[in-house]
Parts: C-alpha cells; sequence; structure tokens
C-alpha cells in the first residue's frame, strides 16, 4: 500500500461532501459521501486512471474514516471500495453504523 509522501495530500471539502486525494497539484482520486446527522454515507470513490495501482485509494479512504472518526460520527460504507477497505482492516468496523 503506498503512504503519504510531500508530493501527495488528502483534502476535506465539506462543501462539497468529499476528500480528495492529491498529487502535487493535482486531483488523483476523490471518495465522495452523503452527509446525515450522526454518519457519513461513503457512496463513490473514484481514483483517476493514470493514478491506479499506486495504493492511493486506500490512502484517501483511511484518511476520510480517520476524519469521519476525529468528527464523532460512524459511516455508512455503501461504496464496494470503502466497504471493502473496512473489512480488511478491521481497526476500521467499529466506525461503520450500527456495528
Amino acid at each position: 500500500m503506498a503512504e503519504p509522501d510531500e508530493t501527495t495530500r488528502v483534502e476535506h471539502h465539506a462543501d462539497r461532501h468529499r476528500f480528495e486525494i492529491l498529487v502535487g497539484d493535482e486531483v488523483a482520486g476523490y471518495a465522495e459521501y452523503r452527509p446525515g446527522p450522526e454518519s457519513r454515507d461513503f457512496d463513490h470513490t473514484v481514483t483517476l486512471p493514470q493514478f491506479r495501482g499506486r495504493g492511493l485509494a486506500a490512502v484517501l479512504v483511511r484518511d476520510a474514516l480517520d476524519d469521519t472518526r476525529a468528527a464523532g460520527l460512524s459511516v455508512v460504507p455503501s461504496c464496494s471500495y470503502v466497504r471493502h477497505f473496512v473489512d480488511t482492516n478491521p481497526e476500521y468496523r467499529d466506525l461503520v453504523a450500527g456495528a
């Protein structure tokens, strides 16, 4: 799995209900969510084709889930990638709404 470096960062755009991962100044992918009163329903995750295979989606989702935890919210993993990430990273299972 890729680890963020000095040219990779994740930004939360709460006004657009999404997290973006940037490589340099270029958006490499994003995770969108529907906000609820006590949760974020992650329903769509995308890595742009030219950035695939670098583990950036995992970095993106990890940061998004860490931010969600810090906000005191739970996660609804409607997106298949987010669901898979939670299933394979047990430290995030407690975030799932109703778990």
